[in-house]
């Protein structure tokens, strides 16, 4: 089989954990169904960003395709000459471009903007709201990563159940072996020898920075405690600048913005927890990288983060009063939290995640 996945949509480094989902996906396929072997469409850096898929064929867009209206315009004119000569087509961003060859597998990340339309700029928000429900219906089958997204677009756009199909993200452990040591990443990140919380996410507002900033203003008070928000930067930065400043808490949180993959790993395996107090995801992925990499993961209660996390995780509501006892909640569980969190994340693996792909295209072709 020789689908077509069009990623243009995926600027690396702007899209947050829907961009590391596709091509943890597209690693996992090679492992999953070795006999289905997909062409790219892919974003100007993306071949450069993910080496991890050298070897399959790409054809990358022009320069002109970043932000919305750049790539509006490419799918209209340049994207469909490129999408011709394969078994379906795979449209990863959410939505299916109007010029776009049958059959289609759509997946859909997460509708946050029916939930949450204030998150959403007038422009943005008018584009979902006219290109979803016809995507929806054009495509065969529609990949989403959790049950919760599954039960939210049959609700939304009435698709039939049995065509949306759950490809949930998938983590591997990376070797220990390919990341600084924990001495070098306290001095390169100024942590010295503090208790380290870590909580990778883009500045976006629904990510909870500015809950967890009140958490460590109020709650977390230890001058130990230093709170790492590794991720770039999104609509609530200024926001959670201001916040940093306003709350006294310049000396206790540490944001190196984006940092390479080995060092992130590195910081999730050295902390004394994760943190993730979202208030709406898909997924969730960093829960279960978190469990992967040994390392105990106090959450929100947003349904999918609770699908993600089980039993293995903290999980408490978006209420200050309900976090402030966190730690000490990981401090006496530590050991199960480890040893359910690792068992929870071998559920979540990039061949367990490539093989649910390979059913959707399969499914798709039926």
């Amino acid at each position: 089989m020789k689908p077509v996945v069009n990623l243009l949509w995926c600027r690396p480094g702007k899209v947050g954990g829907s961009e590391e989902y596709l091509v943890r996906q597209l690693v996992g396929l090679r492992t999953a169904a070795p006999d289905i072997v997909p062409r790219l469409v892919v974003a100007p850096g993306f071949v450069d960003a993910h080496r991890e898929l050298a070897g399959l064929d790409a054809s990358v867009g022009p320069p002109w395709t970043a932000g919305l209206a750049g790539r509006l315009a490419a799918e209209l004119t340049w994207l469909p000459r490129h999408l011709g000569g394969g078994d379906l087509v795979h449209h990863g961003g959410g939505t299916v471009p109007l010029r776009s060859p049958r059959p289609v597998v759509l997946t859909i990340h997460d509708i946050q903007y029916v939930s949450f339309p204030q998150y959403f700029s007038a422009a943005r928000l008018r584009y979902l709201r006219a290109a979803m429900p016809p995507s929806v219906r054009r495509a065969r089958v529609v990949a989403v990563p959790s049950e919760f997204v599954k039960t939210t677009v049959v609700d939304a756009f009435g698709a039939d159940p049995d065509t949306v199909v759950v490809v949930p993200h998938g983590v591997d452990v990376a070797p220990s072996a390919h990341r600084p040591s924990e001495a070098v990443l306290r001095q390169r990140y100024g942590l010295g020898d503090r208790r380290v919380l870590v909580f990778p996410a883009i500045t976006h507002p629904h990510k909870g920075h500015r809950f967890l900033l009140d958490v460590a203003a109020t709650a977390w008070t230890h001058p130990d405690i230093v709170v790492v928000l590794i991720g770039g930067e999104g609509p609530a930065e200024q926001d959670v600048r201001a916040a940093i400043e306003r709350l006294g808490l310049a000396g206790r949180v540490v944001r190196p913005g984006r940092v390479p993959a080995e060092d992130r790993d590195g910081l999730i395996g050295l902390a004394e927890a994760l943190v993730f107090p979202s208030e709406y995801e898909g997924f969730g992925a960093p829960v279960l990288e978190a469990m992967a990499a040994g390392t105990p993961v106090i959450c929100s209660d947003a349904p999918a983060v609770a699908e993600v996390a089980g039993d293995a995780a903290v999980v408490r509501p978006l209420d200050v009063d309900a976090w402030a006892g966190a730690l000490d909640d990981v401090g006496a569980d530590r050991a199960r939290l480890i040893e359910r969190g690792r068992a929870r994340a071998a559920h979540f693996t990039t061949a367990i995640s490539g093989a649910a792909l390979a059913r959707a295209y399969r499914l798709a072709l039926s």
